[in-house]
């Protein structure tokens, strides 16, 4: 698959996924704490584990072995609720979930955050692939924690932890992209506990605009305001300022620039990536068409209806039969391996740690 038709049918996918977006609004009632309520007890789990020694340097001999290809295609993965019943098509159940993220799993994925992707810092073991798990508008359902202070059962945070436990290279992260209540949550003191713990952990939160409007209905000042009030709520409550952020229905505004940069009231933003809603992997950062500013994501879903090809469960699938295409891993942060014939997709700015074979 070239990337001139991976352009093509994100521009495509896009406009789907915006549509659907748009109609199952309705169907979103507001977050409360009922979800997490019926949660089980989570059991203490640690930290997201950070490397203990240095990388072995990557070689030809040792990229070829693994076949490392870090010019390959990455999923950026989006969630929204998850939810015992699913009330929209963009729902995922508890076990859907927990499904889909042993599936990766076993395929040898390793969870990096959305931030991470961006800056290039993609640390993970030789002849693993990176994944981006991204959950949008700070449901309830994906972060809560029991009466010993961690996650719950059954919520994202906590099944993420559950699969990291059982597949010990599974890193649990992920990025959560939060509106104004994050995770549900309207007590300052508790939003502060909540994105602390997460930050703690190794998990990013990060803008998705302060109350989910389709930017592209807004004028360039109202852009600006949605993005600086979410912003400087974040920063009330302890999260750093966001490198990354995702598109409400993936709609870019009319003037795109303004989804990256701007300003409002006296307060600039200035994001290094934009996320949109669909609809298929994303070429490496490493490339030089890598798109910055519009970084597709994939729906978590099965393969009905429009999700026939736009999807989880196909994309998935699609890597699987084409592993040549995915980005595998040369274990070596500091240097960048690819096959000889891709060497010329590269960013020019890797020239001096490019290792072929």
């Amino acid at each position: 698959m070239t990337v001139r038709n991976l352009a093509r049918m994100t521009a495509i996918a896009n406009v789907v996924v915006v549509v659907i977006g748009l109609a199952v609004l309705v169907l979103l009632p507001r977050s409360t704490g009922e979800e997490r309520s019926q949660a089980r007890p989570a059991q203490p789990r640690s930290p997201s584990p950070k490397p203990s020694a240095a990388p072995p340097k990557a070689t030809a001999a040792s990229a070829r072995k693994v076949k490392a290809n870090e010019a390959g295609l990455v999923p950026v993965i989006m969630y929204h609720r998850i939810l015992p019943k699913r009330l929209a098509s963009i729902d995922r159940t508890p076990a859907q979930l927990r499904k889909e993220l042993e599936r990766l799993a076993k395929d040898g994925y390793v969870p990096i955050t959305a931030a991470e992707l961006v800056a290039r810092k993609i640390d993970i073991p030789a002849g693993a692939h990176p994944v981006v798990l991204t959950f949008d508008d700070g449901h309830p359902s994906h972060f809560a924690v029991d009466g010993n202070g961690m996650p719950k059962n059954d919520t994202a945070v906590g099944i993420i932890y559950e699969v990291a436990a059982k597949y010990p290279s599974f890193r649990p992260t992920a990025t959560f992209w939060v509106n104004r209540d994050p995770f549900g949550l309207r007590d300052r003191t508790q939003q502060k506990q909540a994105v602390k713990w997460l930050l703690d952990h190794g998990f990013e939160v990060a803008n998705h605009t302060y109350s989910h409007p389709d930017l592209r209905r807004l004028s360039n000042k109202k852009v600006g305001e949605q993005i600086v009030r979410q912003e400087r709520l974040l920063k009330k409550i302890g999260v750093p300022a966001s490198t990354t952020f995702a598109l409400p229905y993936g709609s870019l505004p009319r003037k795109r620039s303004r989804a990256h940069d701007g300003a409002w009231d006296g307060t600039r933003y200035n994001f290094d990536a934009v996320f949109l809603a669909g609809a298929q992997p994303t070429v490496s950062p490493y490339a030089k068409s890598f798109p910055r500013y519009a970084i597709p994501r994939i729906q978590s879903n099965g393969k009905h209806g429009e999700c026939r090809r736009w999807c989880t469960t196909y994309w998935l699938d699609w890597l699987d039969r084409h592993p040549g295409e995915r980005y595998t891993s040369d274990g070596d942060p500091a240097r960048v391996s690819v096959p000889r014939k891709l060497r010329a997709t590269l960013s020019p700015a890797r020239a001096k740690s490019v290792i072929t074979y």
